[in-house]
Parts: structure tokens; C-alpha cells; sequence
């Protein structure tokens, strides 16, 4: 990802699905998904991205391989994510993983039936982040379970995906059992 970002070439959204290939979904999803991820209340505005990973994982559901994107959209420039400030934070975040993953059962993550639950994995949480009242940092765990799920794809980890399960899950249990506590107090 650093050599992208630090490369001389383009920074749009057709750049950087043909520098990834494959891996675009990942490197796309951690993109999108990063910013909700983040505790911070964002009124909202979130939700934009979460809808466009949504339609994305709906794609992986599909069986594509690499990411279609409309073309006059493939010469949007990234320019939140191309940033000096964004971008060192970023291939910082993306590091500090490499550091800690090695190639764990990359077969099992790289597999057509992996890719489809990976596609799933990221509908359930965006959608589940999507629904989450704003300025409740609700969005936070399922958009970071996102984040490093995808992570451990682009890595070829499955111990770095489990991760990013465990804490997407943690973020449904919240917001199930927040949700069951308004409810009843009203």
C-alpha cells in the first residue's frame, strides 16, 4: 500500500483497483471503512461510505474477483486518502499489522467460498454500522471489525481475519444489547 501511496502514479479509484487487482476489495474496504472506525461523532456523514461498501461486499457476494466501478468514477482523485497527513497515518496503521502477520492460512482466505463470506462479513457489519444512531460511537466496532478483517485479507492472515471477527461481533453484542436497554426503558 505504501508503494501506491508514495508512488508517482495517479491516486484515483482506477489506479488503484489495477494496482491491487485481486486485493482491491481489501484495500478498498479498509479505505472506506477507516473514518467510521474512528471514535469520533461524525453526525452521519459516515453513512455515505458505509452504503458504498455495502453495494461493494455485494459485489464480492456476486463472485467478482477485482472491483467494477463506474467509469467516470475511475478518474476520481483520493485526495482524503492521498494526503501527507491521511496517507502517513495509514501505511503507519497498515505497518503496524505487517509486523504482527505472517501468512496464516492463506488458502483459506484466498478461497472462492472465503471471498463470498468475506463479502458477507462486510455487508452484516457496514449494514450494522450503518444503523447505528449517530454521534453514539455504535459504528465504531463493526466499522473497525471491517477494518481489520480486511486487513488480515490483504495479508493473507486468517488469524488477523478471526481478529476483526471477534470485534465485529463485539459490535453487534453492543448495539444488541444497548438497543434491548432502550427498548425497555421506553
Amino acid at each position: 500500500m505504501s508503494e501506491w501511496l508514495e508512488g508517482d502514479g495517479p491516486k484515483t479509484i482506477g489506479a488503484l483497483c489495477e494496482h491491487f487487482g485481486a486485493q482491491s476489495f481489501a484495500v478498498v474496504f479498509v479505505v472506506l471503512l477507516a473514518l467510521p472506525a474512528l471514535p469520533l461523532p461524525t453526525g452521519g456523514v459516515t453513512h455515505v461510505l458505509e452504503i458504498v461498501a455495502m453495494l461493494l461486499s455485494l459485489e464480492l457476494l456476486a463472485g467478482r474477483r477485482e472491483v467494477w466501478v463506474p467509469r467516470r468514477w475511475r478518474a476520481t482523485e483520493l485526495k482524503a486518502l492521498t494526503g501527507p497527513k491521511a496517507s502517513a497515518a495509514l501505511v503507519r496503521r497498515v505497518r503496524w499489522f505487517e509486523r504482527f502477520s505472517r501468512p496464516r492460512w492463506g488458502g483459506i482466505v484466498t478461497s472462492p467460498i472465503a471471498r463470498r463470506l468475506y463479502g458477507l462479513t462486510v455487508l452484516a457489519l457496514s449494514a450494522l454500522a450503518f444503523v447505528a444512531p449517530p454521534f453514539t460511537g455504535l459504528d465504531t466496532l463493526p466499522a473497525l471489525g471491517v477494518v481489520v478483517v480486511s486487513l488480515g485479507v490483504l495479508l493473507t492472515d486468517a488469524v488477523i481475519v478471526g481478529i476483526g471477527l471477534v470485534i465485529g461481533t463485539g459490535g453487534l453484542a453492543l448495539v444488541l444489547a444497548l438497543g434491548s436497554a432502550v427498548f425497555r426503558l421506553l
